[in-house]
């Protein structure tokens, strides 16, 4: 049986490896061919989201442990540059799914090492806006949940149900 969070990193960090790991699901489910398909010319590939849920967690957890962290330090493609550079050489589904796993538990590390004091420290936000460094992690987490639905969506659109759903259903 798993044991409860005992803190409020646990919990923050329990949350993340939970959508994470249903971003992998998502991922594994979709056939190979399936990383280029895009509903629309003005849509991501499935590829190109899952970089980009890479680049997104992989700035989250290396600003957000930041002393300084600020994420208006930089201009954003400036941050990204900083923390997210060659997230584009993951190409294909086993090195996509194994780049998910790798940054997320070196993230994880990361921002358990900034401590549950350091992570309830502000951090000013995209707009401006301070913010708890928990309550910005909960909108990363919302952000990578949003693109998880998004393959999901992919997956239907390929003619393949959806991880979750199969999950759900039991099959």
């Amino acid at each position: 049986m798993k044991t409860r969070s005992t803190s409020l990193i646990d919990e923050a960090l329990e949350a993340w490896a939970y959508t994470r790991e249903g971003v992998i699901a998502e991922v594994k489910n979709l056939p190979e061919s399936a990383l280029d398909f895009k509903p629309s010319e003005a849509s991501r590939t499935a590829r190109e989201l899952v970089q980009h849920i890479i680049e997104s967690g992989l700035l989250m957890s290396g600003e957000l442990p930041r002393p300084d962290g600020d994420f208006q330090r930089k201009p954003y493609p400036e941050l990204l540059a900083e923390y997210a550079r060659g997230v584009s050489r993951h190409r294909t589904k086993a090195a996509l799914m194994s780049a998910l796993r790798r940054t997320h538990a070196d993230g994880a590390t990361r921002i358990r090492a900034a401590g549950e004091v350091g992570m309830l420290q502000t951090i000013r936000q995209f707009n401006g806006e301070p913010a708890t460094r928990f309550s910005w992690m909960q909108h990363g987490i919302a952000h990578e949940e949003y693109h998880r639905g998004q393959i999901a969506l992919y997956a239907r659109l390929v003619g393949r149900v959806p991880a979750l759903t199969k999950l759900i259903h039991g099959a």
